[in-house]
């Protein structure tokens, strides 16, 4: 009880912050709040592998502070904020939740379904944590730690002013667990269903010589979306990002599935954002083994090379 109490008393400039995922989420997060003063500690299975140095030299230049393990992070971390892959989301609950100090809170960042993020609950709460489910509700990097944020769970109003003092951007939606990750997930639907959309359509589109004619209609349809600019932001999204994209949308078929509705769509989003990553992992868009992507404004020229790819039958080296 003291421990609690001690807890809801420090100041957020008092707290370890604990990062699990130093991906591009936990890297911009820890960036945000080394430059508050902010004490951070990261974790990353990656730190095990081929991009640690990476990982290594980012930590040493922002001061971030690096853990060996889950526990060891979560034993010294009066806030931990979990940034991984939806998949993981659950393993890292249970991770974590043997060594995290009573009344820390747990923010889950995670795209996951909101059975998942029950699950994850249940893991931290039983250890004495505090578990709050977060929504992260458009793309992260423009936002950085203002990102608009969705807050769930019972100890959500709690956490939203503790959260504004650090300067992240968010807003309670519900005192019960599984409702942000719902609007998350719903408009995943939507948002990623569009991108895997007008990657097949625009593709499709330039193989037939029509591309200009589509575009055109599309206007007409929609004239408040600048579809040339939104078909290279969403080609360059998913090449880039397309293999964690898929797995939030197998997460966003989980949340269907939970409702008894076959999720086709979501399940189709998923295999083509996953075959665009496989492309992009196969050095379709770039030299071999790299993410030196073109980046270009025109979605022509990654049409034109996964056009290629498929008369080769093969992703060109």
């Amino acid at each position: 009880m003291w421990r609690l109490f001690r807890m809801t008393a420090m100041s957020t400039n008092q707290w370890n912050v604990g990062l699990v995922g130093y991906g591009e989420v936990g890297r911009i997060l820890g960036e945000d709040l080394r430059k508050q003063d902010v004490r951070v500690t990261a974790y990353d299975l990656k730190l095990d592998g081929h991009q640690a140095a990476a990982l290594r030299d980012h930590a040493s230049a922002h001061g971030v502070v690096l853990a060996a393990s889950h526990a060891e992070l979560a034993a010294q971390s009066d806030f931990i904020v979990s940034a991984v892959t939806a998949s993981q989301a659950v393993a890292v609950a249970r991770a974590c939740a043997p060594a995290v100090k009573p009344g820390a809170w747990f923010l889950d960042f995670n795209s996951a379904s909101p059975g998942a993020k029950r699950r994850a609950a249940a893991l931290i709460d039983g250890k004495g944590g505090r578990y709050v489910e977060g929504a992260v509700m458009t793309s992260i990097p423009p936002y950085r730690i203002k990102v608009p944020l969705l807050l769930g769970g019972s100890g959500a109003a709690d956490l939203a002013p503790l959260l504004t003092e650090l300067g992240f951007n968010a807003r309670v939606a519900s005192a019960e667990l599984g409702i942000a990750s719902a609007v998350k997930m719903c408009r995943s639907v939507m948002i990623k269903g569009l991108e895997a959309m007008v990657i097949e359509s625009f593709t499709t589109a330039r193989a037939y010589g029509v591309e200009d004619a589509v575009l055109a209609s599309l206007k007409e349809t929609f004239p408040g979306i600048d579809w040339e600019k939104q078909g290279a932001y969403f080609f360059q999204r998913v090449i880039e990002h397309g293999r964690r994209r898929a797995e939030e949308v197998r997460e966003v078929a989980e949340t269907v599935r939970e409702i008894g509705l076959a999720p086709w769509s979501a399940q189709g989003t998923a295999e083509r954002q996953a075959w665009v990553a496989d492309l992009a992992d196969a050095g379709l868009f770039g030299p071999k083994g790299t993410k030196e992507f073109a980046r270009s404004p025109d979605w022509r020229t990654e049409a034109d090379r996964i056009l290629a790819g498929i008369k080769d039958g093969k992703p060109r080296d």
